[in-house]
């Protein structure tokens, strides 16, 4: 098959089209023929040497595929309802930079009826990311308010689809004026341009004083004691990624008093049943949404395999509103 690798850890470059042997499923395992494949911005740590891959998993880079079914562990599709020739998008903990990759059966959903692979392949890692940090570790309810760090990203635009679709409040922050005027027309109730405005004093500002209840975090770093600070009372603050390092000061007496939550997590080594879970809660609460269209994945960009570098680049650069995707 055709793949992508790193050659070795470093700029996009290092990313060469290969090719490597076909892989075979596992028990509890399909075997997906790749139509696209979705890129992330762990796909960029992992290119850098700053994200471990995890004991068994592929070396080549990739967490979330749409495709057609074509092999795999008989009796775990027929328990699970797949057969031969489904179209299935599906989150893996690597080898999605290919044309044939192995999912386990319980971490795949159909695609969308509708629905378009370049589409689908959109879906997994932020849907799986954003349902398991702001609904289940963020307990988000309807009424509440969701504050959401780069509404543009891939899991920004996500995040404020489904905070507006199960009844939150949602501000965002971006970069720009037009990304601000993106998150709006994506749903959100209000966005901040963090470069010119203060993003704690305008979320406290907008909410009356009183603070959000919820906020996703990429960034960590120095946004943690400005973030704590715009918490309404009981407040969640959810880290996902350090986009801003790995430290802060924290004043827990403050947290203490006012009874903040502060979690975080990260998705890839977390085990299949764990992954399992969230993708039957998405089945259930979710995937009708999207059969519905109310929300939908933003695409900014298709690329082919040839054009990966370009891809991670543009990735790098902070300028795309939405999903980037490679088309096999």
């Amino acid at each position: 098959m055709k793949a992508i690798e790193i050659t070795e850890y470093g700029a996009p470059e290092v990313l060469r089209l290969c090719e490597r042997p076909d892989p075979v499923a596992g028990s509890g395992e399909v075997l997906l023929r790749v139509r696209a494949s979705g890129i992330n911005r762990p796909d960029v740590l992992q290119r850098k040497g700053h994200y471990p891959v995890p004991p068994g998993a592929s070396d080549l880079p990739g967490l979330e595929v749409a495709g057609e079914v074509v092999g795999g562990d008989a009796d775990a599709m027929a328990r699970a309802g797949l057969e031969l020739g489904d179209r299935v998008c599906a989150l893996v903990q690597g080898g999605g930079y290919a044309e044939l990759c192995v999912a386990p059966v319980e971490q795949c959903l159909r695609v969308p009826e509708g629905w378009s692979d370049v589409e689908a392949a959109g879906l997994p890692e932020t849907f799986f990311t954003v349902w398991s940090n702001v609904f289940e570790r963020g307990r988000l309810a309807a009424g509440e308010t969701l504050l959401v760090q780069g509404g543009t990203s891939g899991i920004g635009v996500t995040a404020i689809q489904l905070g507006k679709a199960f009844g939150a409040t949602v501000i965002a922050t971006a970069g720009s004026d037009e990304k601000c005027a993106a998150c709006v027309e994506l749903g959100a109730d209000h966005a901040i341009n963090y470069r010119t405005q203060d993003f704690a004093e305008e979320a406290k500002r907008l909410t009356g004083g009183r603070g959000v209840d919820v906020i996703l975090d990429m960034v960590a770093g120095s946004y943690v004691p400005r973030e704590l600070g715009c918490l309404a009372d009981d407040g969640r603050l959810v880290i996902i990624a350090l986009q801003g390092g790995t430290r802060a000061e924290v004043d827990f007496a403050s947290l203490m008093r006012r009874r903040l939550t502060l979690t975080g997590s990260t998705l890839r080594p977390r085990p299949v049943a764990f992954k399992a879970g969230i993708a039957q809660a998405l089945r259930a609460k979710v995937w009708p949404l999207l059969a519905e269209r109310r929300i939908k994945p933003v695409v900014h960009r298709v690329f082919s395999p040839a054009e990966v570098a370009e891809a991670h680049a543009l990735m790098e650069s902070n300028r795309h509103i939405g999903k980037l995707i490679l088309a096999w």
